[in-house]
């Protein structure tokens, strides 16, 4: 085999063992079973030594899994058009397909938040939170967001009312319509999308 051919087989091979590592690891949490690498690497089929090759650790392994439910939030994301329309719109379309994607991965968002760092949790949401970070700063501009708190606030409120949701459906508290529902009504507050920022609502209470 030619060494061009060779390079390419090795790399094929490598990116189809980091799927399949990748895949035998949201199968293990899904499940809430232990995905320990010695686990990992049963349920894929590999040797310890082939998922040690492509992660140092679990929390290496944990962090790349998140990496990809991101990814796929995104393209979820993308899907419902954040750029187009009114961005008030644009918001209630994003929060309705990231809460989406997210029940598909609650799971690995718990392990996620059990045992990832705040740093790796920040590191691998960065893309997400930049999407969320472009929608808000243009809402800001038409005037339909509020601006007397940061751009950066108001993602990161976002974020961790997504999260609560999250956490209230996983403690039975609401079911996932009812959680969707109740951040549809909240996250616009939040953002001051009702028609006036919030410093001009306070003036008009005064």
């Amino acid at each position: 085999m030619p060494e061009q051919q060779q390079r390419d087989h090795r790399r094929a091979t490598a990116e189809r063992n980091v799927e399949g590592i990748l895949d035998a690891a949201e199968r293990l949490l899904r499940r809430r079973d232990a995905a320990s690498i010695s686990a990992v690497a049963a349920e894929a089929g590999l040797s310890r030594v082939t998922v040690y090759g492509h992660f140092d650790d679990r929390a290496g392994l944990l962090e790349a899994v998140v990496e990809r439910a991101v990814r796929r939030t995104m393209t979820a994301i993308e899907t419902a058009e954040p750029d187009r329309g009114p961005a008030a719109a644009a918001l209630a379309r994003v929060l309705a397909a990231s809460w989406e994607e997210l029940g598909r991965n609650s799971e690995i968002a718990a392990a996620a938040a059990a045992e990832l760092s705040a740093e790796a949790m920040r590191r691998s949401h960065e893309r997400g939170r930049d999407r969320i970070r472009r929608l808000t700063e243009r809402g800001r501009r038409e005037g339909a967001f509020r601006t007397d708190v940061t751009t950066e606030w108001l993602v990161s409120a976002f974020f961790a009312l997504v999260h609560a949701a999250r956490d209230e459906v996983g403690a039975g508290g609401l079911d996932p319509p009812a959680a969707l529902e109740a951040l549809s009504a909240t996250i616009p507050d939040l953002f001051g999308e009702r028609g006036a920022p919030a410093r001009r609502r306070r003036a008009d209470r005064s």
